[in-house]
């Protein structure tokens, strides 16, 4: 499939997001062929935990499955401290029932634990009794690993924003075996050696 054929990726953005928990991602899909385009609640403007103030591209209400690659959800305060974040687990519900992907991390995962979508998949995120504190059903499914991809669904924890690229990346096809194993190597490692693998395969351009 060429870049121009290429389903954008829909990054979610509302005030307190977690801006360094998708710099990775969002890099190296828009170097692949990917258009990021930034959806928040309304069409207002947004401010992140690091004070960056971003315009979104669209409004939730205005975002559809099919229009779509993958929706990220990044962490944020607001997942934690009221419900005005829900409706955007409830935008993943309907992303998945579609068949189309969804990458949460950090704050995020207890956005979808509370909306139900963690219960029957292996997920992952910060520590298990964080999610526990949603009350939600899926404990049993609760995996201790830095990422972790079930039938769609990428969850991370917050110290892992470049593991979770990596699934991101297998998921999609942007990267695959050794290439894909290169680049964790290299920023999750600082392998120096990997920087071959990815300028070999012209995966550092």
């Amino acid at each position: 499939m060429s870049s121009g054929d290429r389903k954008p990726v829909h990054h979610a953005v509302y005030d307190t997001y977690a801006d360094w928990e998708t710099g990775h991602t969002t890099a190296y899909l828009a170097r692949a062929g990917y258009g990021i385009r930034t959806v928040g609640p309304t069409g207002e403007p947004v401010t992140s935990i690091g004070r960056l103030r971003v315009q979104p591209d669209l409004a939730l209400d205005d975002v559809r499955p099919e229009d779509s690659s993958l929706l990220i959800l990044p962490g944020a305060d607001l997942w934690d401290t009221s419900d005005d974040l829900a409706p955007f687990a409830r935008k993943a519900r309907e992303f998945l029932d579609a068949g189309v992907p969804v990458a949460a991390i950090c704050g995020a995962t207890a956005g979808l634990a509370r909306e139900g979508l963690l219960d029957d998949r292996e997920h992952t995120s910060a520590v298990s009794f964080y999610l526990a504190a949603t009350g939600y059903g899926g404990g049993g499914r609760y995996v201790d690993a830095d990422a972790v991809t079930d039938r769609g669904l990428i969850t991370a924890g917050p110290t892992e924003p470049v593991a979770f690229a990596r699934e991101i990346f297998g998921l999609l096809g942007v990267y695959e075996g050794e290439v894909l194993d290169a680049w964790y190597r290299l920023f999750h490692h600082s392998d120096a050696e990997a920087y071959a693998v990815l300028e070999q395969a012209g995966a550092q351009q």
